[in-house]
């Protein structure tokens, strides 16, 4: 591995909202989630399942996802944001909304379009591949920070194999529909989807990137030498 490749990868990784049709291979996708159990792990109880799905399995997730969220109350087992949102992680998270909305087209008071592309989040954005990643109910905060190392593993797999992804977190606003659909245990709690496939360069929305905050606003150095 060259020096810095890691590190490219990370930089270069988007959020995919929009795939090609071709399918993704059994044997591609189980290298991407053995990776992901390679993360770091407390005491190594290796939190969290995954339940990979294409096909009819996928379709029939999506289509009762997409069908809750026109008929039922959200129902998420576990708080994704703060609740209340800070203000100053609000204009965040309204800034990122905004410019994905305009990378497509769409004008802040259009509200239809808008929900026409959140709903996309329930059909895992039609990639070939849906992801369910669900953790047991009587883990702790820590498990999920071990849970989201393995997420940052299957994305970078992921990148490593030529697939994009995206996180998908909407998919826990319904978490009981998730549960019946796929005959999950009770004690599984489902904490987000994956969509994974090939990208489609010539989408406007895979041009959009969010930014990140600049070192200082979250870094601090003490004891070190000036370079």
């Amino acid at each position: 591995m060259t020096d810095g490749a890691i590190i490219d990868a990370l930089r270069s990784r988007k959020s995919v909202r929009h795939y090609l049709k071709a399918s993704v291979p059994r044997s591609d996708v189980a290298r991407i989630l053995t990776a992901a159990r390679c993360a770091p792990s407390g005491a190594n109880l290796q939190p969290g399942r995954f339940y990979a799905l294409t096909g009819a399995p996928l379709a029939d997730v999506s289509q009762a996802l997409t069908a809750a969220a026109y008929t039922q109350p959200i129902t998420s087992e576990y708080s994704y944001f703060p609740n209340p949102m800070p203000a100053t992680l609000k204009a965040k998270q309204r800034a990122a909304g905004f410019a994905l909305y305009q990378a497509l087209g769409l004008e802040r008071r259009d509200l239809a379009g808008r929900r026409t592309q959140f709903d996309k989040n329930y059909r895992f954005f039609d990639a070939p591949v849906g992801i369910v990643v669900t953790i047991h109910k009587d883990m702790g905060k820590g498990c999920f920070m071990d849970l989201g190392m393995s997420l940052m593993a299957l994305f970078l797999a992921a990148e490593d194999l030529g697939y994009g992804t995206t996180g998908i977190g909407a998919i826990a606003n319904f978490g009981p529909v998730v549960h019946r659909a796929l005959k999950l245990a009770p004690d599984e709690l489902v904490v987000c989807g994956v969509a994974l496939g090939r990208e489609d360069t010539n989408a406007p929305v895979n041009k959009f990137r969010t930014q990140r905050d600049a070192l200082e606003t979250f870094a601090s150095f003490r004891g070190f030498q000036a370079d």
